[in-house]
């Protein structure tokens, strides 16, 4: 790896980045905060009315961090394929990426189900109230439990990120070099 790859790297950790920090403040701010609107009608209301106008960004910081990883796997190709543990490493991060934008698509797709009765009496955003229907509550119930997959899933791809950083340092590309090279 000789050449610098300053923008590849900057998309990729600007995207998720964003992704991360998106999603865990829309479950303590947005959600936690839409329990605080007085009336009980306009807080899932509130709620899908922020998740949508958040959504554009966190679709682009998607596509922003996925182009970036792309770049990433391109540009660092020889070392993937011939440092000990990158390979795995690279193949697990790609997975649980790959988990995390489905996450991110269903909680997409349940939000859109709350947006359609987006006036129905709710004790949150995610939180079910008495005269609540069930079809807005059941959504509310998953909602409830997606809104800390993502910030999870997308922290491990930030660990695994930093990981992979430790992995480029001139020692640890020698030491996995020649650890390959004993298989």
């Amino acid at each position: 790896m000789s050449e610098r790859q300053t923008l590849i790297r900057s998309m990729h950790d600007i995207g998720l980045a964003a992704w991360f920090g998106g999603s865990l403040f829309g479950a303590v701010g947005l959600n936690g905060a839409s329990a605080a609107v007085s009336d009980p009608a306009d807080r899932t209301h509130v709620a899908t009315a922020g998740w949508a106008r958040w959504a554009p960004v966190n679709a682009a910081a998607i596509a922003v961090h996925g182009i970036g990883g792309v770049g990433l796997i391109l540009g660092n190709r020889g070392r993937v394929a011939g440092q000990a543990g990158t390979r795995g490493n690279t193949v697990v991060k790609a997975a649980i990426t790959l988990a995390a934008m489905g996450v991110t698509a269903y909680s997409g797709s349940q939000g859109a189900k709350l947006g359609k009765d987006s006036h129905a009496p709710a004790a949150s955003g995610v939180d079910p109230a008495e005269g609540t229907p069930e079809d807005v509550a059941a959504a509310q119930r998953r909602l409830k439990v997606l809104q800390w997959t993502i910030p999870a899933l997308t922290g491990v791809l930030l660990v695994m990120g930093a990981q992979q950083g430790e992995d480029q340092k001139a020692g640890q590309v020698a030491k996995g070099l020649l650890g390959s090279l004993k298989h």
